[in-house]
């Protein structure tokens, strides 16, 4: 709540761009490339574009434009690590989304949902974005919850797609336990015991199952692996 993230939370960078490759995939813009003998593993398969058409967003449409300049394709995994500039080549770079949460939080401001505001951190200033809109944030944190308690299909191929998302990207970026510590100690750990079971299947095998989206269980997959 109170508008800025920790600045020990590597992991909400990594989080955002594989919440962007989920989002562009769900959209129809991006596919993996079909498996084959030699790459049945989803880490082993690169993303392909599927339709260049703008999402009208200007961190997927940024996105869009660098997986359709480059060839030949990346990976899921190359993709997270370039879009977040985790590189050593320094010919890949330009690759990377640079100030995400900024304009993220700015989009946000421009919503109503966020504001923006000065906060002194001892040694300098830091602007920070406090959330002014509290029902869309708990609107979130109620669906993530539902999914895993009230609205538990036991099975993530029933699940609502974005959802399923979301619950990766919340366990990426390591924020799922912020989003049930309002649930009383049973509900918690239900809850926790849920999510952990759906995050320790195999990406693999449940990409291969009907109704499945690759993209979401290769971005888990590549989290799982980093």
């Amino acid at each position: 709540m109170q508008g800025y993230t920790s600045f020990w939370n590597d992991c909400i960078s990594s989080g955002l761009r594989g919440g962007i490759l989920i989002e562009l995939s769900l959209r129809g813009r991006v596919v993996l490339e079909p498996a084959t003998l030699r790459k049945k593993r989803l880490l082993d398969r690169r993303v392909l574009l599927k339709s260049d058409a703008p999402t009208g967003d200007v961190l997927l449409d940024e996105t869009l434009k660098h997986i359709k300049a480059t060839d030949p394709a990346e990976t899921v995994q190359s993709w997270i690590e370039l879009l977040t500039g985790e590189t050593w080549n320094p010919f890949k770079l330009q690759f990377q989304l640079r100030n995400v949460r900024e304009r993220i939080a700015k989009s946000l401001v421009e919503k109503g949902i966020l504001t923006t505001e000065k906060q002194n951190f001892l040694l300098f200033d830091m602007t920070t974005h406090p959330v002014t809109n509290t029902t869309e944030k708990q609107r979130l944190v109620k669906k993530l919850q539902e999914c895993v308690l009230e609205k538990w299909v036991n099975d993530p191929h029933r699940m609502d797609k974005r959802t399923l998302g979301l619950l990766i990207l919340a366990h990426a970026s390591d924020v799922l336990e912020n989003a049930y510590s309002s649930l009383p100690d049973d509900k918690y750990d239900m809850a926790m015991n849920r999510s952990k079971d759906l995050l320790d299947m195999d990406p693999d095998v449940e990409a291969s199952k009907p109704n499945s989206t690759e993209m979401i269980w290769a971005v888990l997959s590549a989290f799982n692996k980093s």
